[in-house]
C-alpha cells in the first residue's frame, strides 16, 4: 500500500484555491511547532455563507493537500456548516492520512475556525466561546 493515497497526492501536486484575499472578511493563521508547518487561511462571506477562500501553506505535502482538501469542502457552505468541519472529515475526504501527518488536517481545521472566529470579531457577531478553545487548552498539537 503506497503511503499517501492518490487524492493526497493529486491535492499536492495540484492545490486547489491557493493564493491570498486582499480584503478577506476572516484570515485564520495556525501553525504547529513541532513539525514547522504554516497555514494561513482566507475567507469572503456573503450572506452568511462562504463564497471564497484561499490559503498559503508552508509546510509538507501533506499540510498542503489538508489545506487545500478543507477549502474544497467549505466553499459556498453556510459558515454555521464550515464551523462544523473537523480534521477526521480532510482526512477521510483525501482518503487517509499517515497516523504521523494527522496533524496536518487538525490544522486545516484551525485555521478555518479561526478565520470563521476572526470574521465573527471583526464583524461584532456574537458566537459561543467553546466552539474556538484557546490554543493552551485545545491539545490538538500534542497529536
Amino acid at each position: 500500500m503506497a503511503l499517501y493515497s492518490d487524492k493526497v497526492m493529486d491535492h499536492f501536486r495540484n492545490p486547489r484555491n491557493v493564493g491570498v484575499i486582499e480584503d478577506a472578511d476572516g484570515v485564520g493563521e495556525v501553525g504547529n511547532a513541532k513539525c514547522g508547518d504554516i497555514m494561513k487561511i482566507y475567507l469572503k462571506i456573503d450572506n452568511d455563507t462562504i463564497t471564497d477562500v484561499k490559503f498559503e501553506t508552508f509546510g509538507c505535502g501533506s499540510a498542503i493537500a489538508s489545506s487545500s482538501m478543507a477549502t474544497e469542502l467549505i466553499m459556498g457552505k453556510p459558515v454555521s456548516e464550515a464551523l462544523k468541519l473537523t480534521n477526521k472529515a480532510v482526512t477521510e475526504a483525501l482518503d487517509g492520512l499517515p497516523a504521523h501527518k494527522l496533524h496536518c488536517s487538525v490544522l486545516a481545521e484551525e485555521a478555518i475556525k479561526a478565520a470563521l472566529k476572526d470574521y465573527y470579531d471583526k464583524n461584532g457577531i456574537e458566537y459561543d466561546h467553546t466552539q474556538f478553545p484557546d490554543c493552551a487548552s485545545c491539545g490538538h498539537c500534542d497529536v
